[in-house]
């Protein structure tokens, strides 16, 4: 290998890894953003408030042992928490980890694949800030993969 190409072969790879973390990262700060929003503030609150009060005292059909309050809790608290999960491994992988990160099919797959249907959720159940965060976060994916690959 030349010089030549061994340089630009490393700009790719710190180009990659960059992009890999950037990705990450965004993800993470969504992650965060909505687990603070989760128990903290009115955003993730319903407009009417009548309807919070009815999801307070109304179960699911799966069980008595908890409301659709608690529900809509929960299923906002474990979503943060799976964003803030997905940043944290994949922003560590691309830092202390590259090679294994990039050179492993099934990682790179399963990270496609949970930004793909984040994207898609985003896309179908969400509004457009998510969406947003999400498509560039996968945008950033995608374009390290490439490059790691060139």
């Amino acid at each position: 290998m030349s010089s030549a190409t061994f340089v630009s072969k490393k700009g790719g790879i710190v180009a990659a890894r960059v992009l890999m973390v950037l990705s990450a990262s965004i993800v993470l700060m969504l992650g965060a953003f909505h687990l603070a929003y989760t128990f903290q503030g009115p955003e993730l609150t319903p407009r009417d408030p009548s309807l919070q009060v009815s999801m307070t005292q109304i179960s699911p059909v799966i069980s008595t042992e908890t409301t659709m309050w608690r529900c809509w809790v929960g299923f906002n608290a474990s979503h943060s928490m799976g964003l803030i999960l997905f940043g944290l491994v994949f922003g560590y992988l691309a830092i202390a980890h590259s090679t294994i990160l990039f050179r492993s099919p099934f990682l790179l797959i399963v990270g496609l694949a949970m930004l793909g249907g984040m994207a898609a959720l985003c896309k179908f159940y969400f509004f457009s800030s998510p969406l947003t965060g999400i498509s560039i976060s996968l945008g950033c994916y995608v374009a390290s993969i490439a490059i790691s690959r060139a």
